[in-house]
């Protein structure tokens, strides 16, 4: 719903402190989970009203905040499974919804609710609601280019070695290896927020992509950044690190048929506190 780890995070306590008062008035709550989780719905839908006016005025290319498993998919089960459902391209395309669309479409599509379940939780009826759904899956399909679906074993561990292959390349400036694994229309995405320097809204062309990898991480090199390999919103990726162990950036890889479709990348400082220490370098 939000795109926003910290924003995220705040909406579940405050659900949390609201069923705590509830049950301190007096209150019964038959249903807890339901209560809870319509309770982060409404939240929801009310934060993607204000945050789709800051969305307009951000600058540059806007991303969700990463979220990182480690490579080896260590962690909460909840969290990887969650993860594999919710890529970054998957997340950019909900923002085309309104927040009511937004919220059926997560209700229904991700987590799987009954309509009458999604009516309760977002004050809609179910017929309002069947037709929220159906409007908002035809928008998503008309510009859908990857799935929410997690990518089986066999795809996900091809994912995982073109993701090796690729980093090694573009840390020794390999140009055409790098050139053999980027698909000829590939994109890049890079979010900075106006406090990175990055390039306009997206670059794109296999060449070009080429010239600004080899740049940037020779620039890394340089400057003794280091990369860590890690599943980002259920995609290949990586974090790259400062000297200092600062994070830098994080990069996702959307894999299709082989070959990198997209990469996207996360600069912007105030998106990866949630990560751990954030360096002042700056690097794209």
């Amino acid at each position: 719903m939000t795109g926003s780890v910290g924003d995220a995070e705040d909406m579940v306590q405050d659900a949390f402190l609201g069923l705590a008062r509830a049950r301190q008035a007096g209150t019964t709550i038959a249903a807890p989970k339901a209560y809870l989780t319509t309770a982060v719905t409404r939240l929801g839908i009310n934060y993607m009203g204000s945050a789709r006016v800051r969305r307009e005025m951000y600058v540059g290319d806007w991303l969700p905040e990463p979220v990182v498993v480690p490579a080896d998919g260590s962690g909460p089960a909840e969290h990887v499974e969650l993860t594999d459902s919710l890529s970054m391209a998957f997340l950019v395309l909900l923002e085309a919804l309104s927040p009511v669309e937004r919220a059926v479409f997560v209700l229904r599509e991700v987590f799987g609710y009954g309509y009458p379940d999604v009516a309760m939780m977002t004050g809609k009826t179910e017929v309002n609601c069947r037709q929220i759904f159906a409007r908002a899956r035809q928008r998503i399909a008309a510009e859908r280019q990857v799935t929410a679906d997690p990518p089986p074993p066999r795809l996900r561990a091809e994912g995982e070695e073109l993701a090796r292959r690729f980093f090694e390349a573009a840390a020794g400036g390999d140009m055409a290896a790098l050139l053999s694994m980027l698909a000829p229309d590939v994109v890049f995405h890079g979010d900075g927020g106006g406090k990175v320097q990055v390039f306009g809204k997206l670059l794109a062309g296999r060449e070009r992509v080429t010239r600004l990898l080899v740049g940037v991480f020779r620039r890394s090199l340089a400057l003794s950044i280091s990369l860590q390999p890690a599943w980002v919103n259920g995609r290949p990726g990586a974090v790259r690190y400062d000297a200092q162990g600062r994070v830098v950036s994080v990069l996702e890889l959307d894999v299709v048929d082989g070959v990198i479709q997209a990469i996207r990348s996360v600069s912007n400082p105030d998106k990866l506190g949630h990560l751990g220490p954030v360096s002042d370098i700056g690097l794209l």
